[in-house]
């Protein structure tokens, strides 16, 4: 738990945020307490994430918050209080969840007691909110993306009223931080610099539904950092939608690269990752700034998403083919060890196979360490999806199977390239599949797992060195990970 704070129960809630939201926190303890009473136990929650990064840290304050409330958090939707936090960049991200709901409603027929709340970026399409209170009354809150951290005095709206509670905000410059978070590792945390974003690439929802760019004031940021790292915090992973356009909107604009240079002297924090990056807002600044760095990780997520010149200008993507490779030759240049992945959409409507061919071209120049590959998928609401020439779903596939293909030959070549080399790895976990080792990360954000043989003769996991970081030798290459041993 990163924030600990009390507030007075007094007749009338604070306006100030976030003293406002603790107010309702404790109103909250006390309603969960009186049902604790009723029913003679303590009460569950689960919160389920679908979606990105971004997402996932969202997840990690409504946790917080039914942490302090009182809820003990569990594994299974056969919970009190269950918590979708969904996403809609795509369109089956959407029927997952109604389906998923379909169930859920079936155990609350068994169980009418339970609560149910939507929050996330599928809660900002109006249709849906439409559709929940038609056919899923069920549900007993709905939110959004702009008012999350209202998720305590809706907690109390939902527990004292018998009807659904729908708060969805259109927009907002509001920023309120300092709430409780629950997070999921004790040694690394995502840590939010900005919200939305103003690119409108024609194919992407996520401007209409997490709104505008908003970037966080740069010492609430340090002072956030500097008190995970006194929480014993190693790792941090800064998140925006665009984290290279960071600090245009502040009174006192400060670039990205300025943030970085401030978040290194940060004593104590030994690493520093970041995503996603547009390529259009990569300057010479910040690839200068991750060069001279000792602590931001050499790795660097640069999305694609096509490499014909055509295809992107469609995709309102405001950068060219030779642009985008002229930006890795810098990379490359300045940080001659750095890892570099990629989003690619196969399909976008009025591709042809020749501007298919362009983005081989690029795949095979850049040599990414890894790449995410998609299929494209239409996605209404956005320009893309009233676009004509839409692509035979045959002549996709066959471009799609030839594009992973490729992607994941020059992928095992680049990771064979470090076999035998001894790198500093994070520890992270007792290996999930076997108990003998522990499974870590590279600077580059490759899995390592690995044994402690060469200091335990009974090749036993030291879960000590959970959250550390230690030298491993990497022993074998197994095309997306490796096995390796601790070093002595």
């Amino acid at each position: 738990m990163e924030t600990s704070r009390s507030t007075q129960i007094s007749a009338e809630a604070p306006v100030m945020e976030p003293q406002r939201q603790f107010y309702y926190m404790d109103l909250a303890k006390k309603l969960v307490e009186e049902r604790e009473r009723a029913y003679g136990r303590k009460l569950t929650a689960h919160v389920e994430t679908f979606g990105c990064q971004m997402n996932a840290r969202d997840s990690e304050k409504l946790r917080g918050i039914l942490d302090t409330i009182g809820y003990v958090q569990v594994d299974t939707e056969e919970a009190d209080f269950v918590i979708y936090n969904t996403c809609t960049v795509r369109e089956n991200a959407n029927n997952k969840v109604y389906g998923r709901l379909g169930t859920l409603g079936s155990y609350k027929k068994k169980h009418p007691e339970m609560m149910i709340a939507l929050c996330g970026c599928m809660m900002q399409e109006e249709h849906v909110v439409e559709r929940l209170k038609k056919d899923y009354r069920f549900v007993n809150l709905v939110f959004g993306t702009h008012n999350i951290f209202k998720f305590a005095e809706l907690i109390v709206c939902a527990l004292t009223q018998k009807k659904m509670v729908v708060d969805i905000w259109d927009g907002t410059t509001e920023i309120v931080e300092d709430l409780p978070v629950e997070r999921k590792y004790s040694f690394k945390s995502g840590v939010n610099i900005m919200f939305g974003c103003n690119n409108f690439c024609s194919y992407c929802i996520v401007p209409y539904v997490r709104g505008r760019e908003r970037s966080r004031d740069p010492k609430d940021i340090i002072r956030e950092i500097e008190q995970l790292v006194a929480d014993g915090v190693v790792e941090v992973m800064l998140l925006g939608q665009n984290v290279n356009s960071y600090g245009k909107n502040l009174e006192q604009p400060v670039t990205f690269a300025e943030l970085l240079r401030e978040i290194e002297k940060i004593e104590g924090l030994e690493r520093i990752r970041f995503m996603t990056s547009h390529p259009k807002d990569l300057s010479d600044e910040l690839i200068e700034v991750m060069a001279q760095s000792k602590k931001i990780c050499k790795h660097m997520h640069l999305p694609l998403q096509s490499g014909s010149s055509r295809i992107l200008k469609k995709m309102n993507r405001h950068y060219d083919k030779e642009q985008y490779l002229a930006l890795v030759e810098k990379l490359r240049a300045a940080i001659p060890d750095i890892a570099i992945t990629t989003d690619i959409i196969v399909g976008f409507p009025g591709e042809t196979k020749e501007d298919f061919l362009e983005t081989l071209d690029v795949v095979q120049k850049v040599r990414y360490d890894s790449a995410f590959t998609f299929i494209y998928s239409k996605r209404s609401g956005t320009p893309a999806a009233e676009m004509e020439d839409q692509v035979p779903e045959a002549e996709v596939k066959e471009n799609f199977d030839m594009l992973l293909k490729e992607v994941q030959h020059i992928a095992a070549e680049k990771a064979k390239e470090l076999e035998g080399a001894t790198l500093p790895v994070l520890v992270e976990q007792v290996n999930e599949h076997d108990e003998t080792l522990l499974t870590g990360r590279l600077s580059n954000n490759s899995v390592v797992h690995f044994s402690c043989a060469a200091l335990d003769p009974d090749k036993q996991a030291d879960t000590s060195l959970i959250g550390k970081i230690v030298d491993v030798k990497l022993v074998e290459c197994k095309g997306f990970y490796y096995l390796g041993e601790l070093c002595s």
